[in-house]
């Protein structure tokens, strides 16, 4: 057994090729490269007979593999995301977007690949408050975002229905969305936060929170989205294809609210491109916060 020690830390931890794969993958490397690169280390260690290892040995034997292997960019990634957990920056990611536009996926392998635990819903935060509020004091939250429209009286005139309900329920399920950011600031915990919820100018965000809009090109990429997910969850593409026309004026109104706050807007057409989209937008964007607190990153 390989033993990792951490001088700074005091801790000593057992060798886990899966740790150091999903490491690599933080690059934007394909994870069988990068299980492969981790499998060399392996044979590397085993082969000079290595007991202990430090965190910093593995991390230029990893830097230098990838150099070997002519991915220079990733290796240039690999020490950025490295440097970053040795800062012990907290990072507060937020994916909005319309409904069946990829938002949990994305979520998913984004916490895989920067090894972040906590990811919310706010599908999730929005079924607490149900729970908690009854549907005749607050009948927007008891439904879908995109027929919210349909419990509410007195609508007033000349307003758009449909962005009315929606924006009533995002009011009420944002004081809780808020809450967690909050938390997450304060505790200095990496949190992922998707959901169609997350609404620019809605939302509190702060220095450490990275918020994108996750959209797709047309109606027709969506409805093909509602199919595949059909196959793998309980949710009727039906019930969603039939409100699709809703469905795509909600996001062309977060398109909007992006536009107006100067928030990225990532049009998902394939999951590695969107993924490698939003984490070399983190890669700009971290050093420039961290440069106004006074930190330079060495890199």
């Amino acid at each position: 057994m390989i033993i990792v020690v951490d001088p700074e830390k005091k801790t000593k931890i057992p060798f886990s090729r899966g740790i150091l794969t999903r490491s690599i993958t933080s690059t934007g490397v394909d994870v069988g490269i990068a299980y492969s690169i981790a499998a060399e280390i392996v044979k590397e260690l085993e082969r000079k007979k290595v007991k202990v290892i430090t965190k910093d040995e593995i991390r230029k034997m990893a830097y230098k593999k990838l150099l070997d292997h002519g991915l220079k960019d990733a290796a240039r990634k690999y020490l950025f995301w490295h440097e970053l957990r040795r800062l012990k920056y907290p990072m507060i990611i937020l994916l909005g977007g319309a409904t069946g536009v990829g938002k949990s996926t994305l979520a998913t392998e984004l916490a895989f690949r920067l090894g972040i635990r906590t990811v919310i819903g706010t599908d999730t935060v929005r079924e607490v408050m149900r729970k908690i509020i009854s549907k005749e004091l607050l009948p927007a939250i008891h439904t879908s975002s995109f027929l919210a429209w349909r419990e509410l009286r007195n609508l007033p005139k000349d307003v758009d229905p449909l962005i009315y309900g929606f924006e009533s329920q995002v009011r009420y399920v944002t004081v809780g969305i808020n809450a967690v950011v909050e938390r997450s600031y304060k505790e200095g915990f990496n949190t992922i936060i998707e959901g169609i919820h997350l609404v620019p100018g809605y939302v509190s965000l702060n220095d450490r929170s990275f918020m994108y809009l996750i959209t797709v090109k047309n109606s027709e990429a969506l409805e093909a989205r509602f199919y595949e997910r059909a196959r793998y969850s309980l949710r009727p593409a039906e019930y969603y294809v039939k409100n699709i026309d809703n469905i795509m004026h909600i996001q062309e109104y977060l398109i909007e609210k992006a536009k107006e706050y100067g928030i990225p807007i990532i049009e998902n057409i394939e999951l590695e491109q969107s993924i490698n989209s939003i984490m070399n937008n983190l890669m700009e964007e971290i050093p420039k916060r961290l440069k106004e607190r006074g930190i330079e990153l060495s890199i």
